[in-house]
């Protein structure tokens, strides 16, 4: 039977053999990039429309050759089934097969062969690809609903932060989640929420910032496992963490106040360290001066009481030459450095006796006066 196109060919006017196939070739929108041999599925039946239109303008009587655009049409559909049925997976990409809608296998980076559409459909999703998430109102305030978070001690903070991902499994990816990226914007808004929520407003502002992304990223990934979204997180950065604008210079000057205090702490235990230290230093010099006064004192009185132990022992031995010696002794120590006069009554009467008075009031230096003086 001739191809006729009054009524809409050989197929019914639901479109084709197997009916309209989807418009937008399986691709699964900006999931899985292109689909179904790296493009939109053709429409046969529009193929089949044109192509018997142009060949009856192009060929004489009207298209009284059916046989040979019956055959041109059969070369034109295997034509479509062989380009369909070849896919290119590229470098950053993996191949998703779906045969009759169900998961069959992937395919690495390369040139591949399927069966044709319907019966099989490919899906390519960008598996090495970065994906940048911004949270927060950020520079456009497009969301600062997401910004604002309460803090352990009950203050209000305004969070922006980005969150780098990219997919781990594409099946789990494609099929187990229907809005991958809005589920990633609300686990790491939770997430954040959370971690947030057991910190105090200070230690996030200045030096828990690392902490933070690291809590927030383990927690982000271990929900998203738990839900097996086929996503890694490759990294949390904050952006932006102040107060509200509405009090962020009362918190500033909070912050200053706190940072004075803790600067006069500093310095107080510093003069602390340093005059503790000293007085200490002093008092141990204090007692190892007059531990030594006390040993000095001890031995000199000792060698005074041994020293007049044996003297009695001489003088019970010789009473005589001992106190004949013991006065030696005291008249010479006594008298040594003396200023003495010395008169010869040998000399007569006409020797007239001459004291330098004055020499010998004239006081001596040193210890030797004193005892001089006093004897």
């Amino acid at each position: 039977m001739p191809w006729s196109n009054q009524s809409g060919g050989g197929w019914k006017s639901g479109g084709g053999p197997w009916g309209q196939p989807p418009s937008g070739g399986g691709g699964g929108g900006d999931r899985g990039g292109r689909g179904g041999g790296g493009g939109p599925q053709p429409d046969l039946e529009e193929i089949l429309r044109r192509g018997q239109d142009r060949l009856r303008q192009s060929l004489p009587g009207g298209g009284g050759s059916g046989w040979l655009i019956g055959f041109l049409i059969l070369g034109l559909t295997l034509l479509v089934v062989a380009w369909s049925s070849v896919v290119v997976v590229d470098t950053d990409e993996v191949g998703v097969v779906l045969r009759f809608g169900k998961y069959e296998r992937q395919l690495e980076p390369g040139l591949h062969v399927h069966l044709p559409y319907p019966i099989e459909r490919v899906l390519l999703p960008k598996v090495t690809r970065k994906n940048r998430l911004e949270i927060g109102g950020g520079s456009t305030g497009s969301r600062p609903q997401e910004s604002l978070m309460l803090t352990g001690d009950e203050n209000i903070v305004d969070i922006d932060f980005v969150v780098i991902w990219k997919i781990s499994n594409a099946p789990d990816y494609l099929f187990n989640v229907q809005n991958p990226e809005g589920t990633v914007r609300d686990v790491a808004e939770s997430a954040m929420r959370e971690v947030v929520g057991r910190s105090n407003i200070g230690r996030i502002l200045t030096e828990d910032r690392t902490k933070t992304e690291r809590a927030v990223q383990e927690l982000m990934q271990g929900t998203l496992d738990r839900y097996k979204t086929g996503v890694n997180i490759e990294e949390v950065q904050l952006q932006k963490v102040d107060p509200p604008s509405q009090v962020i210079d009362a918190f500033r000057d909070v912050q200053a106040a706190k940072a004075d205090q803790e600067r006069l702490q500093n310095e107080a235990e510093a003069y602390a360290n340093k005059v503790i230290p000293e007085a200490r230093g002093e008092a141990e010099q204090i007692l190892q001066q007059a531990q030594g006064y006390r040993d000095r004192a001890i031995a000199e009185a000792q060698g005074e009481a041994d020293r007049f132990s044996k003297i009695y022992d001489a003088y019970k031995t010789a009473p005589d030459v001992t106190r004949k010696r013991i006065f030696i002794e005291t008249m010479q120590e006594v008298l040594t450095n003396q200023d003495k006069v010395i008169l010869d009554d040998k000399s007569g009467p006409g020797v007239v006796p001459y004291l330098p008075l004055s020499e010998i009031k004239k006081p001596s230096t040193g210890t030797n006066s004193t005892s001089g003086g006093g004897q």
